[in-house]
């Protein structure tokens, strides 16, 4: 069995922190302060409740809480800027307060971004890639904030074969990134999975993650409860989490680096046996 190296190196985010990726896989905590997420919508809409949530994600092993105040279910309906700040803002700050964990900000306005890291976020997850509004980039500039520049398949046509999609969408984001004057140690890719995305598709860049890494940035991926896993399976349970932990270690078998996960535990153990087995294999004590 060939071992596929993640990217390592360290990632530069705002507030002068970083994240060493050179070692172990990192945890991102899904905390949706949303009524209608497609998993845990209407769980945490109280402040309170999502900072306890965050804060135990975070005793559970996550580096990184990844805030959100609108769905990105298919179907889900919009909101705007205004409702979004006021689901998220209270959130981030208390966090920030609270914890010295990385706050990453889900969101695509510019307009949020900036204000989530002069709230104390560290990351910007944009799930349009910088090509929805294309100055998040250049928040992500300005700040010194970690920038994800997610895949989707929505709104345009895709290619057939799911990688050569992949360099196509996303190399356009990198484009944007650069333009704006972010610096390729501030960027993280994600596949987004599940992001009009059929199952056959989702397994296809599942098993094909590796060819991503001739992109040469550090690889943040979600699967965690997807559609696709619960098909994959046969099952209809909401919570697939084992199935999402199976994912985790094929994941990062084949190169990621970063995992986006509703279930820390589960995701946390499944990523400590494959990392482990990979030192192992290179004879170094686990």
């Amino acid at each position: 069995m060939d071992l596929i190296e993640p990217r390592g190196g360290i990632w530069h985010v705002a507030h002068g922190r970083s994240l060493d990726l050179s070692g172990a896989a990192h945890i991102m905590g899904v905390l949706n302060a949303t009524p209608d997420s497609f998993s845990d919508g209407g769980r945490y809409a109280s402040v309170e409740a999502a900072v306890a949530e965050s804060l135990k994600m975070v005793d559970q092993g996550a580096a990184i809480v990844d805030i959100g105040g609108e769905s990105t279910r298919p179907g889900a309906t919009p909101i705007d800027a205004a409702e979004e700040q006021r689901r998220i803002m209270p959130v981030i700050e208390e966090l920030a307060r609270r914890s010295d964990c990385l706050i990453s900000v889900d969101t695509y306005r510019s307009e949020t971004a900036r204000m989530a890291v002069a709230a104390g976020a560290h990351i910007v997850n944009d799930v349009w890639g910088a090509q929805r509004d294309e100055a998040i980039a250049r928040v992500a500039a300005d700040t010194g904030a970690g920038l994800c520049l997610m895949h989707t398949g929505r709104e345009r046509e895709k290619l057939l074969d799911v990688i050569a999609d992949q360099f196509l969408f996303l190399e356009k984001s990198l484009e944007i990134a650069r333009k704006a004057g972010v610096a390729d140690a501030a960027i993280v890719l994600d596949p987004g999975f599940g992001f009009a995305k059929d199952g056959p598709e989702n397994l296809m860049l599942l098993a094909q993650l590796e060819e991503m890494k001739a992109l040469g940035f550090p690889l943040l991926v979600g699967t965690s409860r997807k559609r696709f896993v619960r098909g994959a399976v046969g099952s209809e349970d909401p919570e697939p989490d084992i199935a999402t932990a199976a994912t985790s270690a094929l994941l990062r078998e084949r190169g990621a680096d970063i995992f986006r996960v509703h279930n820390v535990p589960a995701n946390r153990d499944a990523l400590r046996i494959t990392d482990a087995m990979r030192r192992a294999m290179k004879g170094e004590r686990w």
